[in-house]
């Protein structure tokens, strides 16, 4: 697995795993079987490890529009008020300083290879729309390749808009900072319903379901959006097994006054503190892809340690490693936090490495 035009550094290469997994979702708004679903994968070890790419960087040709057929775009609109778990009226909020959103877009993106009535794997991407038009090139491109090695499964995408601003005391950052199960119960328990049930959707696909398989299911976002891909799996590995996190806030951005700050006193830092959460917890079936820019955030007094992107994205690599998970990490040089030459450059790489090993 290669990035076009850029100088790429193997730095160690993760342990080769096969292992026998189950998948138990229970959803009653998905109606999926309450059994277990037996699944076996054997990914093999091809893109495991830890990698440097740049400072030189160009768009994947793969993350291009390059002829092929062209799936269907949605959008639709969710109210707060709707939701049982994120209404926009938490205690944490201070809305007079961090406004919230009083709807949010749920946007979809159904590739042309997708056959109606198929249980669909998903990959769930945060701030949406955010990278959308990357994933549906890799899309249309990558689920018709020749090549086994280089392809994608007709995985539908819903990108999902966050409740509104940033950092503590923000609904964005209680949805995707908090250290707990809430914002996969929400994609799973409400979003997932919504799409399902859109008349719009439902007239175009009127058969579409959503696999109930966790390693079907995967999700990705940058910054506090990372963070959040990584909690989902963490807390939820019944619902969500693939994971991606480019420029991770694993720091302390838990706001201080949420219930999770008992448990989890520096929020995502502790998944590489002294607690050594990755480390000290039992393995989980997960595979986990997690980025760092060279000149990502970093706080502005030099103290303060647990703001820092970079140490935090390096530790919670080497935290992975150890661990013996699945992982891929890349440091990207000459870059700053989300950057977009990044994801240009990497996307297309990243979202087959994410999927290797999947089968229906």
């Amino acid at each position: 697995m290669s990035f076009p035009g850029i100088r790429l550094r193997r730095h160690a290469l993760a342990l080769v795993a096969s292992a026998l997994v189950s998948g138990v979702v229970h959803s009653p708004a998905l109606s999926t079987a309450s059994a277990a679903e037996a699944y076996r994968e054997f990914p093999g070890a091809d893109g495991d490890g830890q990698f440097v790419v740049g400072p030189a960087y160009q768009i994947d040709p793969d993350l291009t529009d390059r002829g092929n057929p062209q799936g269907k775009q949605f959008v639709f609109s969710m109210r707060l008020a709707d939701s049982k778990i994120f209404r926009g009226d938490d205690t944490t909020l201070e809305p007079a300083k961090k406004a919230v959103r009083t709807e949010r877009k749920i946007y979809v993106y159904i590739p042309a290879a997708y056959r109606d009535g198929t249980p669909a794997p998903v990959l769930v991407t945060h701030d949406g729309p955010s990278q959308l038009k990357l994933v549906s090139r890799a899309l249309d491109n990558l689920t018709v390749s020749k090549n086994p090695k280089r392809k994608l499964p007709a995985f539908i995408v819903i990108a999902v808009e966050n409740g509104g601003n940033d950092g503590k005391n923000s609904e964005r950052g209680l949805e995707y900072d908090t250290m707990s199960d809430r914002y996969a119960r929400f994609i799973n328990d409400e979003v997932f319903p919504a799409v399902l049930s859109d008349a719009t959707i439902r007239a175009a696909y009127p058969k579409l379901s959503i696999t109930s398989n966790p390693w079907g299911r995967a999700t990705m976002g940058c910054s506090s959006g990372g963070a959040a891909a990584l909690t989902m799996g963490w807390f939820r590995p019944d619902l969500f097994r693939r994971i991606v996190a480019y420029s991770g806030t694993f720091v302390d951005q838990q706001d201080d006054d949420a219930p999770e700050e008992a448990k989890f006193p520096l929020g995502a830092w502790e998944y590489h503190s002294g607690m050594k959460l990755i480390e000290n917890s039992d393995k989980k079936p997960l595979r986990i892809f997690t980025h760092v820019s060279e000149n990502d955030l970093r706080a502005k007094d030099p103290e303060n340690t647990y703001h820092n992107w970079v140490m935090a994205g390096g530790r919670t690599a080497d935290a992975l490693q150890k661990k013996g998970y699945h992982h891929r990490y890349v440091f990207s040089k000459a870059t700053g936090h989300c950057d977009g030459r990044v994801f240009e450059s990497t996307l297309a790489d990243t979202l087959v490495w994410l999927w290797r090993g999947y089968h229906e």
